[in-house]
């Protein structure tokens, strides 16, 4: 993705926004740790609201900065996340964007606030293309989406206890509910949803974004285990593509760890 810092580079989704961080429950022993789109506001408004869930940190804090200040007990703690099809978040980014979603793109103040972050620099680069150019999603994402597609859950979620699905989150919550001993008290309600997106995340995407998507998107799909739609008939990420995607991440995850806490 665009930038000149290696992190937004690698498809880094994160930077600091108004709201609540990462979840703790001592008396239910679990950490939810959030993951920017992955359905994470209405994970944690249910945390709070109804399983004894406290905020602490920042929000979108990752694990490693949790792991820094905890306790040998709270280390042992139920750890769940969740993560997205990118092809499908790329596309809900582009109408948050096109729609200033809850003013958070044109808010000066707040753009102030985060402006130290690499990603808010990058929504604040896309926002005023798009504002200027009102370009289609094609034309957002060759412009925008460049480099390996990365997230941070590339730090830990691997060695987390769950990792729910946004397509399938209600489900996947309320078995990490149960897996922590909780019984769930309703289904997860929709908290935030993507104004203005009238069809499925495929539909959105000419030839030239899918061999795009392929080349920047295949090794973090190939990670997490998704794939890309059947009829777009395309091979996968070649062993080039992997290995960009492993550099890029390397250096994405030293920004994450190291870098962006002191921010």
């Amino acid at each position: 993705m665009g930038g000149d810092i290696v992190a937004a580079r690698a498809g880094c989704p994160g930077g600091a926004r108004r709201g609540t961080p990462l979840i703790v429950s001592h008396k239910h022993r679990y950490v939810f740790v959030e993951l920017p789109r992955t359905g994470s506001t209405a994970v944690r408004h249910e945390l709070r609201e109804l399983y004894d869930g406290t905020p602490i940190l920042h929000k979108h804090s990752t694990y490693p900065e949790f792991l820094r200040q905890a306790s040998a007990d709270e280390r042992r703690y139920f750890v769940f996340s969740a993560v997205r099809n990118p092809l499908d978040d790329a596309v809900s980014r582009y109408f948050k964007l096109m729609t200033d979603h809850k003013q958070r793109f044109s808010d000066q103040e707040t753009g102030q606030r985060r402006k130290h972050f690499v990603n808010s620099v990058l929504d604040e680069r896309m926002y005023r293309y798009l504002e200027r150019t009102d370009a289609d999603f094609s034309s957002f994402f060759l412009k925008f989406y460049r480099f390996p597609y990365d997230t941070w859950a590339s730090l830990s979620h691997a060695k987390f206890d769950a990792v729910m699905r946004f397509e399938q989150l209600a489900d996947d919550f309320e078995a990490a509910l149960v897996r922590t001993g909780i019984e769930p008290v309703r289904r997860l309600p929709v908290v935030n949803p993507t104004t203005s997106r009238s069809r499925n995340f495929a539909a959105y995407y000419t030839p030239a974004a899918r061999r795009r998507a392929r080349r920047v998107m295949g090794p973090y799909m190939r990670r997490w285990g998704y794939d890309f739609p059947p009829d777009w008939e395309l091979d996968a990420p070649s062993q080039a593509h992997q290995i960009q995607y492993s550099l890029f991440s390397a250096l994405a995850r030293a920004y994450w760890v190291h870098v962006r806490p002191r921010l």
